[in-house]
């Protein structure tokens, strides 16, 4: 807050103050001074230690147990969010964290617990001395760390649920190729035997330069190795990108291919139809983390299954293969090379969109693959791969309306008018249902782009779009970013495996009511966009 100008003192904001104020406007709360962002966060924690006391037992709170304060997030409407850490008899507790959700008011809504909410242990002297734990633990991680040194630390091991003491041994030293090196090793403090083993910095995050066939030189995470190389492995989102050296689809396991890997983390050539094979998998790994980053910023999303798990990604499979496909059985995206003449590699952005959302309406919704449900998934598909490729942003692919366009120019299908492809239906009939489901899409893709941008004809971002309704009406859009979120909801929510296109009708205005209000302009909206593709 800056200072009145008939007042001449300056106030003196300490670094965390600062921090603390920031962090709580961002979340949408907004303070007057940062004396009251200090006291709200105070009274968040105070309030949430109350809760867990008074709920000793949903938490496993007991006797010789204390909480450490680890974060505090309070939301637009004064939800709170308080992370604690926990101790037992003052020592760490492995696995015992925690979350208190709570009101404005501090009212005790939920709870998020580790699996060590229970931490009490029967034994409490270590039988086995720091010396020989520390020994152990260099043992353990052999010839990958030389000239190392290791710290001990007594903690309680609860992080599989069953408390018991341990020693988590931090060892640090250089790999073999000289870089900065290191293990965390856990070993039972009275029997010795080793509980885990995680890697410190040879799993280091890296930050890799890729020369894409889509998207220019870009940059994205990857992983530094012990043996000093550099892998194609999201340290972030958990994705892994390999090559499947030409394997056809059906014979993909989540074991098969080779992990990409590079000296210099400089990867690939930026050409089309490129020889170098890193090519592809630049593309790939970064549309993958674009897409995962989609989903966890727009709505939350913790990946794929919103588990946290990144998936694994497959470029060069089969030969000539001009096609990609998700695959919930290796839980795996799959892309193929083109046709070898027109169509290069699969790898553009809102492809990588749409093949991972099918791995999320297969989490959720579940939208069968048939008749009308199998046109809402497709649909779903390139509704959120074209909004994944609008909220990269990036200067050489730029959002648009037309799917596929990179990889399959000029594009595959489009939003305003699909029939302009030849096979896809703009409005609903009778009929639609016995489409192929890639073609039934086009009554889901014509109500996005109604509902987002409006009937007749425009620019956006360079393209001519000219869209037409079904029933001579005229149609305002409310944006795309809203119509995703309405959607959004509306297939984690209310959408069934079994949904058709006027179920689908109903499950968006009953997601856009949630979010906006009935009789909302943006509910208006979701409703004249549907009676504009004939869905009443």
């Amino acid at each position: 807050m800056s200072p009145s100008s008939s007042s001449p003192r300056r106030r003196t904001l300490t670094a965390g103050a600062l921090a603390a104020t920031a962090a709580l406007v961002a979340a949408g709360v907004q303070f007057t001074t940062v004396a009251d962002a200090a006291n709200g966060r105070d009274t968040a924690i105070a309030k949430a230690k109350a809760n867990v006391s008074r709920n000793a037992d949903l938490f496993g709170f007991g006797a010789g147990q204390d909480l450490q304060v680890k974060d505090v997030m309070i939301d637009a409407d004064g939800t709170q969010h308080v992370r604690f850490d926990r101790t037992y008899q003052g020592l760490p507790v492995i696995g015992g964290d925690l979350v208190v959700h709570q009101d404005s008011h501090g009212r005790l809504k939920d709870s998020s617990r580790a699996k060590g909410h229970n931490p009490a242990v029967k034994t409490t002297v270590p039988a086995v001395p720091a010396q020989t734990t520390a020994a152990k633990a260099l043992g353990a991680v052999g010839q990958d760390v030389t000239a190392a040194t290791s710290t001990p630390q007594l903690v309680v091991w609860a992080a599989d649920g069953t408390a018991r003491l341990a020693w988590q041994t931090t060892v640090s030293g250089t790999g073999k190729q000289g870089q900065p090196s290191g293990r965390i090793v856990v070993t039972d403090a009275i029997t010795g035997a080793e509980i885990e083993q995680l890697a410190t910095e040879h799993q280091a995050s890296a930050t890799g330069t890729g020369h894409s066939e889509y998207t220019g030189d870009i940059t994205f995470a990857d992983t530094l190795q012990a043996d000093g190389t550099y892998a194609l492995i999201d340290p972030v989102r958990g994705h892994v990108t390999k090559d499947a050296h030409n394997l056809s689809s059906s014979s993909i396991k989540a074991t098969s291919g080779t992990l990409y890997t590079d000296a210099d983390n400089v990867w690939g050539d930026g050409k089309k139809f490129s020889t170098d094979r890193a090519t592809a998998a630049v593309d790939a790994h970064a549309n993958t983390a674009w897409t995962y980053d989609y989903y966890k910023n727009t709505f939350g999303r913790s990946g794929i299954k919103n588990d946290g798990k990144g998936a694994t990604v497959f470029v060069h499979v089969g030969t000539n293969w001009d096609n990609a496909q998700w695959s919930d059985a290796c839980f795996c995206m799959m892309t193929g090379d083109g046709d070898g003449t027109v169509d290069p590699e699969q790898v553009d952005l809102d492809t990588m969109g749409h093949e991972m959302t099918h791995g999320v309406t297969s989490a959720t919704a579940n939208l069968r693959y048939s008749g009308e449900s199998g046109g809402l998934n497709e649909a779903t598909s390139d509704i959120f791969g074209t909004m994944v490729e609008f909220y990269a942003n990036n200067a050489v692919d730029k959002g648009d309306y037309l799917f596929s366009d990179q990889s399959t120019p000029p594009w595959l299908r489009r939003f305003d008018k699909p029939s302009l492809d030849g096979r896809s239906a703009d409005c609903w009939s009778k009929s639609v249902g016995r489409l192929d489901v890639h073609n039934s899409s086009g009554v889901g893709n014509h109500w996005f782009f109604l509902a987002s941008e409006g009937s007749g004809a425009k620019t956006i971002n360079g393209v001519s779009y000219n869209s037409p309704t079904c029933n001579g009406s005229t149609v305002t859009g409310i944006g795309n970013q809203k119509v995703a979120a309405i959607w959004y909801r509306a297939l984690t929510v209310y959408m069934t495996s079994t949904t058709d296109y006027k179920g689908a009708r109903t499950a968006s205005l009953n997601a856009a009511k949630d979010l906006y209000g009935s009789g909302s302009t943006e509910y208006n909206a979701v409703a004249a966009a549907w009676s504009g593709v004939n869905v009443a």
